[in-house]
């Protein structure tokens, strides 16, 4: 068995992550990848079961490294407004940031290896974010609702301003920049929608 040199090993990942961004997951292949990097199909198969593994590989490596990032400086025990608002400034700079990496992160998400992915979603991150709802509805900080309404409600928005950033103009045809006065002012408003009445 031919030994593995961790240096190809994210040159392969880097590209493909690369080609999958631009081209989409339809067409990418073993045999293009292995094309741009300048091996052959077979050293990739040292690396990786199969495109599947090299694809959830990638998938997982990225969604731990953004998962760390949003947790910078963020505690479970804050209060509700605080720790949103850390993992709003931690989320947007990623975002911006790392732009090609959350494209791929979507394209998973969006694709029939989602229910595989799901499950490589680190289970400290869940822990930490379900610690600190629970803390914000029984301090009375959060109404109780769904998680898939409280992700709607607390995320969508800040996606949606930096998908108008992505694309630099509003809905409105007009220049947009995200900036740290627009999102405070958006998640004002998220607040105020999750708070009890």
């Amino acid at each position: 068995m031919r030994n593995r040199d961790e240096n190809k090993r994210q040159r392969i990942k880097q590209q493909a992550l690369g080609m999958i961004v631009k081209n989409g997951l339809d067409a990418f292949s073993v045999q293009k990848l292995a094309k741009a990097v300048g091996i052959s199909p077979a050293t990739i198969y040292i690396y990786f079961k199969d495109k599947e593994d090299l694809i959830l590989n990638i998938y997982q490596e990225e969604s731990d490294r953004m998962m760390e990032e949003t947790l910078k400086g963020f505690d479970a025990e804050m209060s509700f407004k605080e720790g949103l608002r850390i993992q709003w400034i931690n989320r947007s700079n990623y975002c911006i940031q790392e732009k090609d990496k959350m494209i791929f992160l979507e394209q998973i998400r969006h694709s029939s290896l989602h229910q595989r992915a799901a499950v490589l979603v680190d289970s400290q991150f869940k822990d930490k974010m379900g610690h600190f709802v629970n803390n914000a509805i029984k301090r009375g900080e959060l109404r109780s609702v769904s998680v898939e309404v409280f992700w709607s409600i607390a995320f969508a928005p800040l996606y949606n301003l930096v998908r108008f950033h992505e694309r630099g103009m509003s809905l409105s045809g007009k220049k947009f920049v995200f900036s740290e006065e627009v999102m405070l002012e958006t998640l004002k408003i998220v607040l105020k929608g999750l708070h009890p009445d």
